[in-house]
């Protein structure tokens, strides 16, 4: 592999880009210490790799679950902006899939749980597919977790925010509609009740 460019990309770090099309960063220390020089030959990768980048990318996965969840993708994206090469990203996920840190299942069970209340089917059904459940775990969670009626859900949100669909100028009933929508109710069903 070829060094085809060493990108100044933080203050500390740069990026190594080479003719395979991996990317990678590293501190400008590292540069030197691996003898890494642009338009060279790359001869030492696997040991960058194994001794940096994926104790690196584990860290930083275990890192970005401290706080809360995660599913999958949104590790393997999270790691990929933070400039991991793929070898790196999928050591990482692999290891904090084995201690099961990292379950996109049971993410999406909580995630209906949490959200049933204030958002609608078909809103968490998209907030989950955007962040890269797939369609089995989705459905099989909300099968067993939606568990709210969402003509009293719309209803409880006319309530909330003071809306009176007998004194309600249009101006009103666009902002309620709109509001709506957002949440991901059924267009027929808004209409029905608002």
């Amino acid at each position: 592999m070829i060094v085809t460019s060493i990108e100044q990309h933080t203050k500390t770090k740069v990026k190594v880009c080479l003719d395979n099309r991996t990317d990678f960063q590293l501190y400008k220390r590292e540069i030197d210490k691996y003898g890494i020089n642009e338009g060279e030959e790359l001869f030492n990768y696997d040991e960058i790799l194994n001794e940096v980048l994926i104790p690196r990318a584990k860290k930083r996965a275990m890192h970005l679950l401290e706080k809360m969840d995660r599913t999958k993708a949104d590790i393997r994206s999270k790691l990929r902006r933070n400039g991991y090469p793929d070898e790196a990203i999928n050591a990482a996920i692999e290891y904090i899939e084995s201690y099961n840190y990292l379950n996109d299942e049971r993410y999406a069970y909580m995630y209906v749980r949490n959200y049933c209340n204030s958002r609608s089917r078909n809103r968490i059904m998209q907030d989950l597919y955007r962040k890269g459940v797939d369609k089995d775990t989705i459905n099989d969670a909300i099968e067993s977790e939606y568990t709210v009626d969402e003509e009293e859900l719309i209803n409880m949100y006319i309530i909330k925010r003071g809306y009176d669909a007998d004194n309600a100028s249009m101006k009103d009933r666009d902002k309620m509609f709109r509001f709506l929508i957002s949440k991901g109710f059924p267009l027929d069903e808004i209409q029905r009740l608002i």
